[in-house]
């Protein structure tokens, strides 16, 4: 199994960080839109022991792919690590299927806009959300990597954020009131 290690941070504005990542020498991969609907049991069990099953639609251009992940509990320290199972979905309307039918229910949907880059050996994805903002996520192999992707992007003093992007839409949603489970750009 494959630990997902990475730093979430909150911005003011990505593009200082879009500059800083050119002038580093940083690789830019690709654009995206993202659509991830998560799953849940009935009695939010997912929810409850801090664990996430998502279907997540990646659009880049006229590419689409689906790919199903599963997510543990999140473990203890300084960054936001936690298992994490992912595959890509050959037939997506197959695959909602076998999830309704195993029992499980969409509980959210959301997109987001995300560009991704690479540096020093790390995935940087300069994120932009529905009632959130916008977001720098460093995900690389270990601690030390992505503190230096972070310093060397100058968000050092950047308090990680340790909630989910579903956690937190989540959270907005129930704030102001909004019944809805689906949120869009």
């Amino acid at each position: 199994m494959r630990a997902e290690i990475e730093a979430k941070l909150k911005v003011d504005s990505l593009e200082p960080v879009e500059r800083k990542l050119l002038v580093c020498g940083a690789s830019f991969v690709r654009e995206t839109i993202q659509t991830d609907c998560y799953y849940d049991t009935a009695n939010r069990e997912f929810t409850r022991m801090d664990k996430a099953l998502r279907f997540r639609r990646d659009r880049t251009g006229q590419r689409e792919r689906f790919v199903l992940t599963y997510k543990g509990p999140k473990e203890r320290g300084d960054y936001k690590k936690r298992v994490e199972l992912e595959f890509e979905v050959s037939d997506a309307g197959a695959a909602e299927l076998l999830l309704g039918a195993l029992g499980y229910q969409k509980a959210l949907v959301f997109n987001k806009r995300r560009r991704l880059w690479d540096l020093l050996g790390c995935e940087v994805a300069l994120d932009e959300l529905p009632l959130l903002g916008v977001f720098v996520e460093i995900e690389g192999p270990d601690s030390d990597a992505i503190a230096k992707v972070q310093a060397t992007l100058g968000l050092s003093d950047s308090p990680h954020i340790m909630a989910s992007y579903a956690c937190m839409v989540g959270e907005r949603l129930s704030q102001l009131g909004i019944q809805t489970r689906e949120i869009y750009l």
